[in-house]
């Protein structure tokens, strides 16, 4: 995302949050209102609406027309269309936290869950395990085959239940590793981005 998009859909969400401005805009959905029916209604001063109103005609949000000294808004449903279809997508939401480094979770799971080497438990939650599962798969190198007698010993380094993690290791479900006739070895593919030390 560009900086002037990053820029333009931050500044659609502080102008919507705010209670009144999301209230006058469900009144509008019900039909067009003046700024006095719009003040009696939420019980704020005509000013006070008006530059709510203000702030959201900068987003196209509303509409106004005039009837002699009378001014009425109304909800401009086309552009809240457009706006669910192009800003308040998946993508656009996530796009807010690029900057946030997407790993800061996964080590405060290793963490919490290591002491020092040593595993204190295997999660029960499926995507802390994944995390743990990403970071044995890790101790594994590419290009090696090991026997099951190897993959045992080296998972035990890290927590007496080998067998567990090696049945999770190999699972259909994440697949971190690969067995044929009783030898294994690492998945090729790109090396996961799990910090190499749980203490780190």
């Amino acid at each position: 995302m560009t900086q002037e998009a990053f820029q333009e859909l931050l500044h659609f969400f502080k102008v919507l949050a705010d209670e009144n401005r999301l209230k006058l805009l469900g009144i509008l959905a019900t039909g067009e209102r003046s700024v006095e029916e719009l003040a009696a209604l939420l019980q704020l001063r005509a000013p006070t609406v008006s530059h709510h109103l203000a702030r959201l005609k900068e987003l196209e949000l509303v509409g106004m027309r005039s009837d002699k000294n009378t001014h009425y808004y109304w909800l401009n449903t086309e552009t809240l269309r457009q706006t669910n279809r192009y800003i308040l997508t998946p993508e656009s939401v996530s796009a807010l936290v690029d900057d946030v480094n997407g790993d800061a979770w996964e080590r405060k799971v290793l963490k919490d869950f290591f002491d020092g080497m040593q595993l204190k438990e295997i999660p029960s939650s499926r995507k802390k395990r994944i995390v743990i599962l990403k970071w044995l798969a890790n101790q594994f190198d590419y290009g090696v085959i090991y026997t099951e007698a190897e993959v045992n010993a080296i998972l035990k380094r890290y927590h007496p239940d080998s067998a567990l993690l090696r049945r999770e290791l190999i699972s259909e479900k994440e697949n971190f590793l690969q067995r044929e006739n009783g030898q294994y070895w690492r998945r090729a593919v790109e090396e996961s981005s799990t910090p190499s030390s749980p203490s780190s």
